[in-house]
């Protein structure tokens, strides 16, 4: 399985957006314009995403003087599997007609390796389902603080121990 930049690039922004969202309230809202910054996406394929998963119900946006976007749902209710299949589609990795209900494959009876299909289908999905976005703001706060540590203690070691 492959995931496209839409599929890349939205649950980056997502990501991001709950991240820099931090109003207890879920009244703050995050631009376009530094989501796409920070994450390095152009402005308008970020509108696209945004769009997307805004008809999906995964965020509300919000017009005028310091509108943006933010997310519908608390970070620990969504799930990375539901956001790359409002961008992606159907996320498994080989369709065997064999696998559906529609039994579609002549051969189904006697083919052993649907098993397989459907094992790494199901274990995607068990993947993807099982991540939640807030899982991913955490782990980026903790990069972002071990990343600070880091790049503290090099200064501290450039400046003789001043800063």
């Amino acid at each position: 399985m492959k995931l496209s930049t839409k599929g890349r690039y939205g649950l980056r922004a997502l990501i991001d957006l709950a991240v820099y969202c931090t109003d207890e309230a879920a009244e703050e809202t995050v631009s376009i314009q530094s989501i796409a910054k920070r994450q390095n996406i152009s402005d308008r394929y970020l509108e696209q995403l945004m769009g997307k998963l805004r008809r999906a119900g995964l965020v509300v946006s919000v017009r005028g003087a310091g509108g943006g976007y933010r997310l519908a749902r608390p970070a620990s209710e969504i799930s990375v599997g539901e956001v790359l299949r409002v961008l992606e589609g159907n996320l498994d990795a080989v369709t065997c007609p064999g696998n559906g209900e529609e039994q579609g494959c002549e051969e189904a009876d006697m083919c052993v390796t649907r098993y397989v299909w459907k094992r790494i289908n199901d274990s995607i999905t068990q993947a993807v389902d099982t991540i939640m976005i807030e899982q991913l703001v955490e782990e980026s706060r903790r990069i972002r603080e071990e990343k600070g540590r880091v790049c503290s203690q090099s200064c501290e070691k450039k400046n003789g121990g001043k800063q």
